[in-house]
């Protein structure tokens, strides 16, 4: 055991030294913290007023379209050839002519602009006048758009839980969310430690490097500490990037002012006021008040989220995401590690690599495609069960509650697994780690099991 701890100790410290290391685990959560941060500074700087002249020659928008936070409209008469050239002579951003026409056969409308129009202004501006001319079309047929929008129905259900513990807030979402974040974590992390594992030992084969260290240490000593010495340094770099990242989101949203920016209702009364000298009508107060509605269902919304992911189990499924992201590595890292022990280049993994990788993407597809939809069905139930899919699959289901039986039968499958892998690949290991210059296949491999080293 002492050996295994020394080797396990050589492949920790050889990679945190590296400066690939250092580097990716600074660098992610910068990444991460510009990916969170950047769009919302970026639509933030982006926020310029677009000024839209108007020739309405049917006037059948005269006085009804309204000035927005982002979006005037200055109105214009004359004929076309002069509003082109008052339009040349300013730096608005587009003239939008209307021509003599019906609401019942709304064409000709165009949009001048000095360049090319942007998609954003053109999308605006028909969403404008569609709104627009809808409103005419219902007032035309004794409608009131007003009427209609109260008729509208929107449901939002209340999902409860029904526990032992008593009855408990639940979101469905928020739930899913829980376990596939912890799915996608265990499955990048076996892929990306894996191969390492596998890089690793062939590296140290097509070296020589092996058959300097197989004299004081047994084979199935030397992979052992490989693989929990690779799984050390992937649990640390994971830990860091939970606690650098959170700091890193948190400061640079601190620096760039996000979370201190006012509210679009906030903005929107600010601009109104501002624009009519502290003077509100009564449209713009409706309007006010409609998206502080919408800012109050956007904030209950977010109260619900925290009282879901309050009500959500956290220590069991921190728990299981351990078990399983340490369990699924170690089963697949061993069988990464007798490829790697088999060839003699990376060229040659790519024929034993595939009946490895199948499991893992299957049950990472499947997770969306049929766990998400039915979390106690019998798909996700064996799934669960088997230890090639388990730890991506039960992580999924872990969430939205799983029989402690079906847990532990799966536990102990994980590791009923990870031993019987490790056995494989440890006869594999002993042969191929001193086995040079010749092609491997299937047979071969077979054969390895029952050499007597």
């Amino acid at each position: 055991m002492s050996k295994i701890w020394l080797i396990i100790q050589r492949e920790y410290l050889t990679r945190v030294r590296k400066k690939s290391f250092i580097i990716m685990t600074l660098l992610t959560p910068l990444l991460l913290a510009a990916f969170m941060v950047l769009p919302g500074l970026l639509i933030t700087m982006s926020g310029e007023t677009e000024t839209v002249m108007v020739l309405d020659e049917s006037s059948l928008f005269e006085g009804k379209l309204k000035d927005e936070k982002d979006l005037k409209f200055i109105p214009l008469s004359g004929s076309l050839e002069l509003a082109k050239t008052v339009y040349q002579e300013t730096d608005n951003t587009a003239l939008l002519y209307i021509p003599k026409m019906s609401i019942d056969d709304p064409k000709g409308i165009t949009v001048y602009g000095k360049k090319n129009t942007s998609l954003q202004t053109q999308v605006r501006l028909e969403n404008v006048l569609e709104k627009e001319i809808e409103n005419q079309r219902f007032l035309a047929s004794g409608l009131d758009r007003a009427t209609l929008d109260k008729i509208e129905a929107e449901v939002s259900l209340n999902t409860i839980n029904l526990s032992d513990g008593g009855e408990k807030d639940n979101n469905a979402i928020v739930t899913s969310i829980a376990g596939v974040a912890g799915a996608v974590i265990i499955y990048f992390f076996i892929f990306l430690y894996g191969v390492q594992i596998m890089r690793g030992v062939i590296e140290e084969k097509t070296s020589r490097i092996v058959e300097v260290m197989i004299s004081s240490v047994k084979p199935f000593q030397l992979m052992m500490g490989k693989i929990i010495g690779i799984a050390a340094v992937g649990l640390t770099q994971f830990l860091l990037w939970i606690v650098l990242s959170f700091i890193a989101v948190t400061a640079v949203s601190a620096a760039f002012g996000i979370d201190a920016a006012p509210s679009p209702a906030a903005q929107f009364a600010a601009g109104q006021a501002a624009a009519q000298g502290g003077q509100v009508t009564e449209e713009e107060e409706s309007a006010t008040v409609a998206n502080a509605a919408a800012e109050n269902e956007v904030a209950n919304t977010i109260t619900d989220v925290k009282q879901s992911f309050a009500n959500l189990n956290i220590a069991l499924i921190f728990g299981c995401f351990l078990f399983y992201f340490l369990g699924g590595y170690l089963l697949y890292g061993s069988l990464f590690g007798a490829i790697g022990a088999a060839v003699d280049n990376e060229t040659d993994t790519q024929q034993f690599m595939m009946p490895i990788t199948i499991p893992l993407i299957i049950s990472f597809i499947m997770s969306y495609s049929v766990v998400l939809k039915n979390p106690d069905g019998p798909v996700a139930f064996w799934m669960s069960i088997i230890p090639f899919t388990s730890p991506i699959v039960m992580m999924v289901r872990v969430p939205f509650g799983v029989p402690a039986w079906e847990l532990l039968l799966s536990m102990g499958l994980l590791v009923a697994g990870f031993v019987f892998t490790t056995w494989i690949a440890s006869r594999i290991y002993r042969v191929g780690i001193l086995m040079y210059g010749k092609k491997i296949n299937y047979k071969e491999l077979s054969k390895w099991l029952f050499y007597r080293v």
